[in-house]
Order: structure tokens, then C-alpha cells, then sequence
């Protein structure tokens, strides 16, 4: 399956401006945004624990 060119990125953005509206875009964003620092923070700390052990 390939990557969705850009025709269809922007289909999908308006799709999500019209059923989220425009004020609420910007908090998805920001919440996304905080949900990968905070998995990518989790990934670190277990790499480090199994580092640590062996």
C-alpha cells in the first residue's frame, strides 16, 4: 500500500475540517503532538532499563 498523494491529503484535511470544525484542529494537533513525545519519552526509558540490566 502506497502513501496517499496529495490530492488525497487534502480530501482527508477537509474531511476533518468540516466533521471537527476549525477552533478544535489546533488541540487535536496539540494532543496528537503530546501522545507521540509521551510514547516516544516511554520507548527511550525502556531502552535504557534493558541497557542497564544486561
Amino acid at each position: 500500500m502506497s502513501m496517499p498523494g496529495m490530492g488525497e491529503l487534502i480530501i482527508i484535511f477537509f474531511i476533518i475540517l468540516v466533521v471537527f470544525g476549525a477552533g478544535k484542529i489546533p488541540k487535536i494537533a496539540k494532543d496528537v503532538g503530546s501522545g507521540i513525545k509521551l510514547f516516544k519519552k516511554s520507548i527511550n526509558e525502556d531502552e535504557s532499563d534493558d541497557d542497564s540490566k544486561g
